[in-house]
């Protein structure tokens, strides 16, 4: 597997273990709708955070959360409105991106709410 691959998968299971921690219910993972897939799909109290994980191995280029492109966040909000209406969900939904880079030690994780749609 590419080593951008490897880091992508990495760079998932952080965010997940960091929702987790702060206290979310991971309902999905790498939901696919169409051309969409939905990295995390987690659940706090009545809200549906949709995650977008993007992580860089560097801050050179440009911050993570800076690489999500007008259609994809398109893309995502049509897979998410298909998935609330097969399920029948009553929620809130809202749009985050959990941004990571990797440091010296460790990583950086950011978590940014409200990112970039809001129902």
């Amino acid at each position: 597997m590419a080593q951008h691959n490897e880091l992508g998968k990495k760079g998932e299971q952080l965010a997940v273990d960091f929702l987790l921690k702060m206290g979310y219910e991971i309902v999905e993972r790498n939901y696919r709708f169409e051309k969409a897939e939905v990295d995390i799909m987690a659940l706090k109290e009545d809200i549906l955070a949709i995650v977008e994980v993007k992580t860089r191995s560097t801050a050179d280029f440009g911050n993570p959360q800076d690489f999500v492109k007008p259609k994809q966040i398109k893309n995502l909000v049509k897979a998410v409105d298909e998935y609330v209406n097969v399920n029948g969900l009553e929620v809130e939904v809202r749009f985050d991106i959990i941004a990571i880079v990797k440091a010296k030690e460790g990583y950086e994780i950011e978590h940014i709410q409200d990112a970039f749609y809001h129902f």
